[in-house]
């Protein structure tokens, strides 16, 4: 059966492109936020575990929103660690060692990270007339942006 949503094969493939590294950025920083959460050690260790736990919980919302759009557009989404790793531009964090504000100086970074690189997206996805994808990348780009505040406000 063939796709008719007003975007040919060609831009929608560059869209899935974009929509896949982002898949493997939101994991890894899922991933990332979820060993925050098991292994902070701070004074505040209760704020800061309740902290990391609700953002984990959004980024696991996210990770499946982005792998549905993937699916939306009428390809697979990748779905092993492996490529997950190979294709994303943030990187993981070692389990122990950090202090607190690492960690959230980390999480920050990475927020940052992912809200310049929604920008471009953005753009691509425009270009493509996919304006559906370039609404759901604005408002994962909103998320972030809160959240790296939030980051911010912590330290």
């Amino acid at each position: 059966m063939s796709i008719e949503i007003g975007i040919g094969g060609p831009q929608r493939a560059t869209v899935v492109e974009i929509l896949k590294t982002l898949l493997a950025d939101e994991f890894v920083l899922y991933v990332k936020t979820r060993n925050f959460h098991w292994n902070v050690v701070a004074p505040n260790f209760h704020d800061l575990h309740k902290f990391f736990e609700g953002q984990y919980e959004a980024l696991d919302d996210t990770v499946d929103e982005v792998a549905e759009r993937i699916r939306s557009l009428d390809h697979f989404s990748p779905g092993a660690l492996g490529e997950y790793l190979k294709s994303a531009r943030l990187s993981e964090a070692p389990a122990g060692g950090l202090s607190a504000g690492a960690m959230i100086a980390a999480l920050q970074a990475d927020h940052e990270a992912l809200a310049s690189s929604l920008r471009g997206d953005i753009v691509v996805a425009e270009d493509a007339n996919d304006h559906g994808t370039a609404d759901f990348l604005t408002a994962l780009l909103e998320g972030h942006e809160k959240t790296a505040w939030m980051l911010r406000a912590t330290r």
